[in-house]
């Protein structure tokens, strides 16, 4: 390679290559994390149709949903969490060694 010392690529072909590449990558994760999103929103509406219910966490894991993916949470008075996909959310419990999900549907209230 011709130039300075410190040069990174070889040409300017080669440097936009790279950066297009970087770009696709970011765009990339977006889109994974926006398909799990509508993914977890989708099965939280399935399984939560009465606004409150209570499901087996295995079962909900075990349909595709992803804790880890959420958009908002909200903190009740108890100190309990509730972390939600859009307007669905969920809260973990455990019940006689079985760790199961309190499913929600988003409430006025929760606004304040």
């Amino acid at each position: 390679m011709k130039g300075r010392s410190d040069r990174i690529y070889c040409s300017s072909k080669c440097k936009s290559s790279s950066q297009y590449g970087q770009r696709l990558d970011k765009e990339q994760y977006y889109l994974k994390v926006d398909r799990q999103l509508k993914v977890n929103r989708k099965l939280l509406k399935r399984f939560n149709t009465a606004g409150k219910s209570t499901i087996r966490k295995e079962l909900l894991i075990e349909a595709g949903f992803d804790p880890r993916y959420f958009t908002n949470y909200w903190k009740n008075q108890k100190g309990d969490v509730y972390l939600f996909c859009y307007e669905f959310g969920f809260l973990e419990r455990k019940e006689n060694d079985k760790s199961k999900y309190v499913l929600v549907h988003w409430q006025a209230y929760m606004n304040q």
